[in-house]
């Protein structure tokens, strides 16, 4: 009678642990360069958007937030303004133009008004209305004008005189005389917010 097999003596295939480890090895080799691949692309990414941002931002333009009401109805407070800077590189600020500037009292403190009286000519307020050089100004975006007087100055080189729109209201030229032109960050070109004000700015006709 011929003998069953023993089970204790059945033979089982050998499980090949050394080539599970390799195909292991592989798997998180695979995985670990695809994690380093991603990491580099996002560094990349990131190197090429400051290359391309922080001079635009250090020499072009840069965001600037409304603070107060010296500046209504034409700004309002916490309105979001893209300034210009690069304009005043090659050319000098013009009468009407909103410029942003260091408080000159201050110099990290900045304002923004309106730029009036250019270099060479004299500025005089009689009960709130603005003359250049005896002319006196016709100023259509003023909705609140100030009785205040103003004696009379004439604006050396590279001097502008300044005022805010909301002239009872404003600190300007007629607290700190003569702002120069150093002091001048650029100008207001465009407003990103709130949505239902977006717009870019136009100088003001003087007739």
């Amino acid at each position: 009678m011929q003998n069953e097999p023993n089970p204790k003596q059945v033979e089982t295939p050998d499980l090949n642990l050394d080539n599970f480890s390799h195909d292991q090895d592989n798997f998180i080799l695979a995985a670990v360069k695809k994690f380093g691949l991603f990491i580099f692309e996002i560094i990349k990414v990131v190197l090429i958007s400051l290359a391309i941002i922080l001079p635009v931002r250090m020499f072009l333009v840069q965001p600037f937030y409304v603070e107060g009401a010296s500046m209504e109805p034409n700004f309002y407070d916490k309105e979001y303004l893209i300034i210009d800077e690069l304009s005043y590189r090659f050319h000098d600020p013009a009468r009407g133009e909103v410029v942003v500037f260091r408080n000159p009292g201050n110099n990290k403190q900045y304002y923004i008004k309106r730029v009036i009286a250019l270099p060479g000519e004299t500025v005089e307020i009689i009960n709130g209305k603005v003359s250049i050089n005896g002319k006196e100004l016709e100023e259509t975006y003023i909705d609140n004008l100030s009785e205040q007087s103003f004696s009379k100055l004439t604006l050396g080189q590279d001097e502008y005189f300044v005022l805010g729109d909301n002239r009872p209201v404003s600190r300007d030229s007629r607290a700190f005389q003569a702002l120069p032109k150093k002091l001048i960050i650029g100008r207001v070109w465009f407003r990103g917010w709130p949505v239902d004000r977006i717009s870019t700015f136009n100088l003001p006709d003087y007739k």
